[in-house]
């Protein structure tokens, strides 16, 4: 998606263009760099489902990580000022392809902002409440189904942040990225994890329901890859506070 501001008389309108492209042809990705010339990019493009990239871990590697170079190769040649890529708390020990695929793809960003001197970044969320990947829709379609809700493990736990928070987090990372040119991660100060099982009693309460007597809920047991818990923070890697109190 390319975004152009056109001047009117009273305002400044935004006009978005789609353009669709895969990141692994370079050639196509090529076309729109010398057509639209970005001065920012914000890369949000990945295969993020861990079950199905442990089944198909070739696309998680090719698009995840080819596709970031190119991403970036591209970046570099065409001067591009600052760049952006969304990450996940799951590239920190990752235990799934998706993870390792996202902790690569990290590693290139910090390392083409070495060596190209531009301010280019990584922001490292972590689960994003009402997004699609999020339980939280899950749960409220199973609760209206009459249930059951069902939940991998009793003990698995999740950070969670709030839509908002993370549009805010990806902006905000595009400034204060400009004040440094040797590559850095930002995360949200997301508090304590929460324990998924203690988000499904609350979300059957709220709906007016009782767990065990009206909706029950469900073990299904860990799928391929996934973590009980995850973290924040990469052994070996320094980590300060910005500008910004929620980062």
């Amino acid at each position: 998606m390319h975004i152009l501001q056109q001047e009117n008389s009273d305002r400044q309108l935004t006009q978005l263009i789609p353009y669709i492209a895969d990141l692994r042809i370079k050639s196509r990705l090529e076309d729109a760099f010398s057509v639209y010339q970005p001065d920012v990019v914000f890369h949000a493009a990945a295969h993020k489902h861990v079950p199905l990239m442990e089944l198909n871990p070739p696309e998680a590697i090719t698009n995840n990580v080819l596709g970031t170079k190119n991403l970036l190769d591209l970046a570099i040649s065409y001067n591009v000022g600052n760049f952006v890529m969304i990450s996940t708390d799951k590239a920190v020990k990752p235990t799934n392809v998706m993870g390792a695929s996202k902790r690569t793809a990290e590693m290139l960003v910090l390392k083409a902002a070495r060596t190209s001197g531009k301010p280019y970044t990584v922001v490292r969320f972590g689960n994003v409440l009402g997004s699609r990947g999020s339980v939280v829709p899950t749960f409220k379609q199973q609760i209206a189904k009459g249930g059951p809700v069902t939940i991998t493990h009793p003990d698995i736990t999740r950070y969670f942040m709030t839509i908002p928070e993370a549009v805010q987090l990806v902006l905000q990372a595009a400034v204060l990225s400009s004040q440094n040119s040797q590559g850095q991660i930002f995360m949200l100060n997301m508090g304590q994890p929460i324990k998924i099982v203690d988000l499904a009693r609350d979300l059957i309460s709220l709906s007016g329901y009782e767990v065990g007597q009206d909706i029950d809920i469900v073990f299904t047991g860990l799928r391929p890859g996934e973590k009980l818990y995850e973290e924040l923070l990469v052994e070996g890697e320094e980590y300060e506070s910005t500008a910004h109190e929620k980062y």
